[in-house]
């Protein structure tokens, strides 16, 4: 297994993967191919991945957000965060998150943040375990 930056060609098992996350994630391939291309010419957002026999088996998006507080130091906003049903409780998760994690670093953030939804409790025990609190702010989010 590598754990590595994810590519346009990633698409293929990462689409897939993302039905785990949401049902209604039914973007189709030449779509995704477009975002793509807008995600590979900004220098602040950074898809990471698991990979196992050319598939993705877990991934998470994080975006390095500038920031005019704590001296100019910036924010890293972590997203969309799936291991494959098969692949869970092995540690693959924690080592993209990880990942992204040092990518903040590089990148003189401050601070990570991450959401997730109310109701996954499962989801919540893994980001507490990797060091994230849920008692220091309140997220909120308005769909559009």
């Amino acid at each position: 297994m590598e754990i590595r930056l994810l590519n346009e060609a990633d698409l293929v098992t990462l689409l897939p993967l993302y039905h785990q996350l949401s049902d209604d994630n039914d973007l189709e391939i030449d779509k995704a191919k477009e975002i793509w291309k807008k995600i590979e010419h900004d220098k602040n957002i950074f898809y990471v991945g698991a990979i196992e026999n050319n598939h993705v088996i877990s991934c998470c998006y994080i975006v390095i957000i500038p920031n005019l507080t704590q001296g100019g130091r910036s924010i890293g906003v972590i997203e969309n965060v799936i291991t494959d049903v098969n692949y869970r409780k092995k540690g693959i998760g924690r080592r993209v998150i990880e990942e992204a994690i040092e990518i903040a670093k590089k990148n003189n953030c401050y601070k990570v943040i991450l959401q997730s939804g109310k109701a996954r409790k499962e989801a919540h025990a893994f980001y507490r375990k990797l060091g994230f609190d849920d008692n220091t702010k309140i997220a909120f989010d308005k769909r559009l």
